[in-house]
């Protein structure tokens, strides 16, 4: 048998995990691991949230892997650094990890593929992060990228579905494989605390009371959403945009959850309730995330202007006390606040939320350009990924992707009717709790009495609205429009 390192990536899960089943294949001795570079993390502003988030995932890995009779091997430093190192101490003849799809990671690869080869180790990998591999998306469609949904839906259905997820890796599956421990391993090989990622103190990680790391809560998420799942979508509500208790797109994030497996129990519920072949918009969602990492999968600039080939270069403006406000959820609008204050506290806000936040900051209201939103997004969300967060801010830009009208979300009214009891405003906004519903959503419209009684001065307690929302909308389509006029112009 051989002597086999797992490198844990973005797959922090035993279930259909090909490459970690390609590492146990007929091997002898058996170390799973996964590298941090302490001191990128400590330089780096992601939040406390999604540090703790990945701690708490790598310790319900650990346990895991103990029930297996091994342990998880944290390694502290580079990988191009440690991966040479741990060749030759630990005598390695395999290194096994998931196909990385974004281009950093895919350049990182390339030098691990040679430091592999220089020391004589086997290097296996195998998607699993996606439902299609990148490069097969790309040869499907001619060598190009799919640039719009309905293309990407049209390759999958060439490519057909998905292979089933593959075998859990259990007691039968781990064999004879032995783990050598030694008794300084927790020391040596430990998940790092909190504390450790510099400034970034437990008491900051609030989102902790929603979330909890790790393969086994999101499988008990999941089997939740399939129970109650009538396969209708239910109307969006407070209960909908407060949903940080059943969410899965943080693990899906860290792959606690693989999305072969997510169809795979989607279609057979499906058909077990229904009785027919799933409808294609169930697995819409699935296809807009393959979609993004396809078209981010040769494009290294995907989440700036600069040298990017897909964002139209719109004439954004710098305005950094106005980013500022809209960050920490004080611009004057209730319902842009509360989201952006459910996102920093909990660490994850829904799909409408977004689109609602993103687009006051960049074409509905403020003019700053959406790589702002890419970067307070990417410190702030659990599930932030490369990918994902700059295709998103494309499109809800109107940067890229863009087909057909796209709909403005008023500061407002789309409030009201989203949250027409204020449950989630009152939520988010104390302050503004005890204000009279109607006025909830606007509350410089109420008398100064009604102000007065509900102990919130509108300017003193919470603050007057940043804009006229009305009037900057009609000035953001007129800068739209003067922006397409001058690139069909330049087009000819």
């Amino acid at each position: 048998g051989c002597t086999s390192v797992h490198w844990f990536r973005k797959d922090l899960r035993l279930h259909d995990n090909p490459s970690l089943l390609a590492s146990l294949d007929n091997c002898s001795t058996f170390f799973p691991i996964y590298v941090l570079d302490m001191e990128s993390a400590r330089a780096s502003k992601i939040s406390a949230n999604r540090w703790n988030f990945l701690c708490e995932c790598l310790e319900a890995l650990d346990r895991q892997l103990r029930v297996l009779g091994s342990r998880l091997f944290v390694i502290r430093g580079r990988a191009i650094d440690v991966l040479p190192r741990l060749f030759h101490e630990w005598s390695v003849n395999r290194l096994t990890f998931e196909r990385e799809s974004e281009p950093a990671g895919r350049q990182r690869d390339t030098v691990i593929q040679m430091l592999a080869e220089n020391a004589n180790v086997q290097l296996l990998q195998h998607n699993a992060h996606l439902l299609y591999d990148t490069d097969e998306v790309l040869e499907t469609n001619d060598g190009k990228l799919p640039m719009t949904f309905d293309e990407m839906a049209k390759t999958a259905e060439q490519l057909g579905p998905p292979c089933p997820p593959c075998q859990t890796v259990d007691k039968t599956v781990f064999g004879a494989c032995i783990t050598p421990v030694g008794l300084d391993h927790a020391e040596k090989y430990g998940v790092p605390q909190l504390s450790d990622f510099g400034g970034k103190e437990l008491g900051r990680a609030t989102a902790k009371l929603f979330w909890k790391g790790g393969e086994l809560e999101a499988m008990r998420r999941l089997n939740l959403a399939l129970q109650k799942k009538k396969f209708i979508k239910p109307p969006l509500s407070a209960d909908t945009l407060l949903a940080s208790d059943r969410a899965l797109s943080p693990y899906m994030r860290f792959g606690c959850l693989s999305p072969c497996y997510i169809l795979d129990r989607l279609t057979t519920e499906y058909q077990r309730t229904m009785g027919s072949k799933p409808p294609e918009t169930l697995y819409t969602n699935l296809l807009w995330r393959e979609f993004f990492f396809a078209t981010a999968s040769t494009n290294p600039d995907h989440h700036r202007m600069m040298g990017n080939p897909l964002a139209l270069q719109i004439p954004w403006e710098q305005h950094p006390e106005a980013l500022s406000l809209w960050k920490q959820g004080k611009t004057g609008f209730p319902w842009i606040d509360a989201i952006m204050r459910q996102l920093r506290e909990e660490g994850w806000i829904h799909h409408l939320a977004r689109q609602a936040v993103g687009c006051f900051l960049t074409r509905g209201c403020l003019w700053v350009s959406w790589e702002e939103g890419f970067k307070a997004f990417d410190e702030l969300q659990l599930d932030a990924e490369w990918s994902l967060n700059a295709g998103n801010w494309l499109w809800l830009s109107c940067s890229s992707y863009v087909h057909g009208a796209v709909p403005w979300y008023c500061p407002v009214e789309v409030g009201k009717q989203v949250d027409p009891t204020g449950e989630y405003i009152r939520t988010f906004v104390p302050e503004l709790r005890r204000l009279p519903t109607k006025f909830l959503h606007e509350p410089w419209k109420a008398p100064s009495s009604v102000q007065r009684e509900a102990g919130c001065i509108v300017g003193k307690d919470y603050p007057q609205p940043m804009v006229n929302h009305l009037e900057r909308r009609v000035v953001c389509v007129q800068k739209m429009q003067n922006f397409t006029q001058t690139l069909a112009l330049l087009n000819g």
